[in-house]
């Protein structure tokens, strides 16, 4: 694989071009890789990240996908997370972000969603496109302001991101709910809970004191930080004879996925009755 990176980004300081040219020198391209059509509209990310710049929107965190093929390095799909100037040093335990996507190989359009970050743990959560609509835009005939202009319609979305956290604070979670939003949320990366490496179990993990509460929100971000970061480990053995270890997800798309099934999980049980 190559040109795989990523930034976490803890204390909330704007990335400067330089950290995110190291990181994802995709953002950088200058032109699409060649051999495209030429319907194909370049639309360099830089220019975007300018634009949302002199919007208040600040880089916070980068990475960009791995490749197998070197033709494609330097124009892969990369993402970026945006908060806003106003928050970057605010105590709040979670704050919006918007979280953009887009490559320079026609491997994907520019694409807009609703994140959250949630400071306690530093979790990049992504909200589901059924909760709040994906801004998608084809590169045929783009301009660069367009994206930049529709990052308004994301705080548009902000109250509304408020009212869900707080209907899953006030769900509480039984022993036998939490593990069974634990056994879904598991069959989202393995359809074969048998052949996973953990038991459902494992991924209600505390890794910190603050994480032992049993309402929904903490529980799908114990949920979602294990299943993401993984380094879990119980006594399943391997065919090698070695304990099994749940491994951290790495690449853009099923980080993406993830997040997003698991909001629609948390959301369907934040509507169901206890």
């Amino acid at each position: 694989m190559i040109g795989n990176s990523q930034t976490i980004n803890f204390k909330a300081e704007a990335l400067s071009d330089e950290h995110l040219r190291q990181q994802a020198p995709s953002i950088f391209a200058q032109a699409p890789m060649s051999g495209l059509s030429q319907r194909y509209a370049f639309v360099p990310t830089t220019e975007i990240v300018a634009g949302l710049r002199e919007k208040n929107w600040l880089p916070v965190n980068v990475e960009q996908q791995r490749v197998r093929t070197e033709t494609r390095f330097g124009f892969q799909k990369h993402l970026i997370r945006f908060r806003r100037a106003e928050q970057m040093q605010t105590l709040d335990e979670w704050n919006e972000e918007l979280v953009l996507t887009n490559s320079h190989d026609a491997g994907c359009a520019y694409l807009m969603r609703v994140g959250i970050y949630r400071r306690l743990c530093g979790n990049g959560l992504v909200v589901s496109d059924s909760a709040f609509e994906a801004i998608r835009f084809r590169h045929a005939g783009l301009q660069a302001h367009e994206v930049v202009e529709a990052s308004y319609r994301i705080l548009e979305y902000v109250p509304k991101v408020a009212l869900r956290i707080a209907a899953f604070r006030n769900r509480d979670l039984p022993e036998n709910e939490a593990i069974q939003f634990a056994e879904k949320a598991l069959a989202l990366r393995f359809e074969n809970l048998d052949q996973a490496p953990i038991s459902p179990r494992a991924l209600l993990n505390v890794r910190r004191p603050e994480d032992q509460a049993t309402d929904l929100w903490t529980v799908y971000n114990r949920v979602q930080e294990n299943l993401v970061r993984g380094g879990i480990t119980e006594n399943r053995i391997s065919r090698a004879g070695r304990r099994r270890t749940l491994r951290a997800l790495r690449g853009i798309d099923s980080k993406v996925v993830l997040n997003k099934e698991l909001w629609k999980l948390a959301e369907t049980v934040a509507n169901s009755r206890n």
